[in-house]
Parts: structure tokens; C-alpha cells; sequence
């Protein structure tokens, strides 16, 4: 079965990074010259999806925008060195449908997936986090991407498992392990980076967590995954955590955890930005 939808939950409003996401959504921060949200759309299309779901708000038009033609700034620089600049994100536009929705009150990134239901309708599809920019380069690598995305490697576990989630996951610090949902499971025979899970803890203590397996922004839900959502009820502060919703598949055996090749950088923090920059800098020999 072939994936060709990517859901984005783009509605939260970027506190960490204020005051420059008073005006300016978090994921049209760039990393070099290109905004965190086309690094994901990018990524989501390398792994063969022309579809992308926007969950966003009222606040986010520039996102919107940054995906429409821009007729003025086209013919300003039509027959100048500077007309290829556009070329990527024009590429993107004309190869991708573009759908939005509203998620109303921020209740957690269970809420955000379901609030993307009437885009996705009753099919498999991906979740991107922009603010977790993946590449295929090996861990804290600083040369080009080669090979397959992330959400490629994904797909392609995917099509041999089409009954479950895919999520992504990687090795965290113990001391780190209480900002993430963590994983605890099985290696599938014959896999040594594939996990069948039996149980997901979010942001647990270092003592009680049962793995250092965090999972990170890149999923691969079944559309189950809304009935489920839909039952799954608020946790202390009143959000809808996808973790429980994904439990409650692990336990019927439909959950895979898989231990990506390549780099993770948490855009979500200004240090992890910085160190994204400083890494596609060093890429592109600018430093």
C-alpha cells in the first residue's frame, strides 16, 4: 500500500523562540535560506507523497503563503541571477496538493493528528514534526545527504508491515529520557533496528523508564489510529497524547518501532536550532 498523504501539526505557537514567533511562525524559521516546514515537505515527498495536510491556526498564514506562487517577487527577478532561487519551492507547489485545517485549542499532539481527519480521510499516512529536521548523513555527520530520507526508510518498512504504525525512534541520555515518549519491545527476527512494541511511556523519570529509546517527529499511522484517538482519554493537563493512542495498538501487536540511519536535530530548542545551523553551514563549506 502506497503513502500518499503527510500530515503536519503546525498550530502550536513557538514560545521557546519569542519574540521572533510573535509575527513569525516557528516553522517558517530557516535553516540556512529555506524554512524548517519545507525541509519537511521536502523530506515527505522524497518518500514518494505529493499530498500534505496542514493542521494549523489562524496565525500561521505565512506558512500558507510560503507554498502559493508569488507573482510580484516572480517578475521582479524573471531573467536575473537570482530567478533559480525560487525553483524549490515552485517545484514544491506544483508537484504537492496543499489542505489545511484549523485545530482550535492546543491539546496536544493526539488532538492535532485527529484534528487532520478530514483530510486524511480512511488511509494510512505520515506525520512529519518539522521542528525535528532529519537528515540520512550518520549521526553528528556534517557532510551532504545520500541515500534514503528518513520517512523513506520508513515506507519501505512499512510496505513489508501494512497492518501497523511505524514510529522513529533513536538513543537519548538516560537524563534526557523524561522529554520524550519512550519505547520498550522486541527486535523483529532477522532486524537489528526494528522494534515489535510492547509498551511507551511519555517522558518518564530515568528511573522508571524502561529503554533509552525515544521516539522522535516521524510517524507512520494506520487509519485506526482515529477511532483510537477518539477513545483515548485527556492525561493530567488535559491533552491527548498520541503515546496513549499508540499504546493501545501495541497492545494488539501493531505498533513498529524503528531505529532510523541518520541525524536528528531538535529545532524545537534554540541550542538545537544553532546546532542544525552551524552543521548545514559546515555542508554547504560556508563555514
Amino acid at each position: 500500500m502506497t503513502i500518499k498523504k503527510c500530515l503536519f501539526p503546525v498550530a502550536g505557537y513557538g514560545t521557546r523562540f519569542l519574540p521572533a514567533t510573535k509575527a513569525i511562525p516557528k516553522e517558517m524559521l530557516p535553516i540556512l535560506t529555506k524554512p524548517l516546514i519545507q525541509y519537511g515537505v521536502e523530506e515527505a515527498m522524497s518518500a514518494g507523497m505529493t499530498n500534505m495536510a496542514m493542521v494549523t491556526s489562524k496565525y500561521k498564514q505565512a506558512i500558507e503563503n510560503h507554498f502559493k506562487p508569488h507573482a510580484d517577487i516572480e517578475g521582479s527577478i524573471q531573467g536575473t541571477d537570482k530567478e533559480s532561487l525560487l525553483d524549490e519551492v515552485n517545484y514544491v507547489s506544483k508537484k504537492c496538493d496543499f489542505n489545511y485545517i484549523n485545530q482550535e485549542q492546543m491539546l496536544g499532539l493526539g488532538h492535532a493528528i485527529y484534528t487532520g481527519k478530514p483530510l486524511i480521510g480512511d488511509e494510512s499516512f505520515a506525520v512529519i514534526l518539522p521542528d525535528d529536521l532529519c537528515t540520512n548523513t550518520p549521526q553528528g555527520g556534517t557532510e551532504k545527504s545520500d541515500g534514503d530520507s528518513v520517512l523513506k526508510q520508513m515506507t519501505n518498512l512499512y510496505a513489508q508491515h501494512p497492518d501497523c504504525c511505524i514510529v522513529a525512534i533513536e538513543e537519548v541520555p538516560m537524563a534526557e529520557v523524561d522529554k520524550y515518549g519512550v519505547i520498550d519491545g522486541e527486535l523483529l527476527e532477522g532486524s537489528d533496528n526494528a522494534y515489535r512494541v510492547s509498551s511507551m511511556v511519555e517522558k518518564p523519570n530515568s528511573a522508571d523508564a524502561p529503554t533509552n529509546l525515544a521516539i522522535i517527529g516521524r510517524y507512520i499511522l494506520i487509519p485506526q489510529i482515529f477511532d483510537v484517538l477518539e477513545n483515548t482519554a485527556p492525561d493530567k493537563n488535559g491533552e491527548i497524547q498520541i503515546t496513549d493512542a499508540l499504546m493501545t495498538l501495541a497492545k494488539q501487536g501493531k505498533v513498529i518501532a524503528y531505529k532510523f540511519r541518520g541525524t536528528r536535530f531538535d529545532c524545537g530548542s534554540v541550542g538545537g536550532f544553532v546546532v542544525a545551523t552551524n552543521a548545514f553551514a559546515k555542508a554547504e563549506g560556508l563555514v
